[in-house]
């Protein structure tokens, strides 16, 4: 049986190489029968929380209305999380990093809805060429699926990419095509 797969692009530039290294993901994953379902953290404007603590007071994850509407049903229904940012002052990008932090409305005791994800993937793209600078959001998925116990089913970082296409051709397409064809 396949399984719902949530792809969170964190990248504002359309086409990009994280989306391209998104789409090796989803190819590999579809292939096996899972169903994927993008959501374009930067393109429906999800806001940053702003820790009101008012989740689910009027019937939403989240009182305010943005893109978060939109995302919170399809994390409801995802059985595997994959988070794809490009690497912005060594961490997730501002959209990515708030749709994600949204996700503590179903974390809290009044929340109408659980989450039922048991997996995730983190697919991360860098000017950078070293391997120490993905450290931060690297740690960061890694707590993030320990808080929301999730096993990790593989982290796909490419550094030296920045321009767009510059990831065409890179070994590592491969890699997000076979981590998504595993799940």
């Amino acid at each position: 049986m396949g399984k719902n797969v949530l792809v969170i692009l964190g990248s504002p530039r359309k086409n990009g190489n994280s989306e391209v290294l998104a789409a090796a993901f989803i190819k590999g994953a579809t292939a096996k029968g899972h169903t994927v379902t993008v959501f374009e953290s930067a393109v429906k404007t999800v806001q940053g929380c702003r820790a009101c603590r008012a989740c689910w007071s009027n019937g939403h994850a989240c009182v305010f209305e943005d893109g978060f509407r939109e995302l919170a049903p399809l994390a409801v229904q995802a059985d595997v999380l994959v988070l794809v940012s490009p690497l912005y002052w060594y961490g997730f990008s501002a959209q990515m990093k708030a749709a994600v932090d949204k996700f503590y409305s179903f974390l809290v005791p009044q929340s109408k809805q659980k989450l039922k994800l048991t997996e995730a993937v983190l697919l991360m793209t860098a000017e950078d060429d070293r391997p120490e600078a993905f450290t931060g959001p690297v740690g960061t998925y890694k707590e993030i699926c320990n808080y929301l116990n999730l096993v990790d089913r593989g982290m796909v970082t490419v550094g030296s990419v920045n321009e767009v296409g510059a990831i065409e051709g890179n070994p590592m397409l491969r890699t997000a095509e076979e981590v998504g064809a595993a799940l």
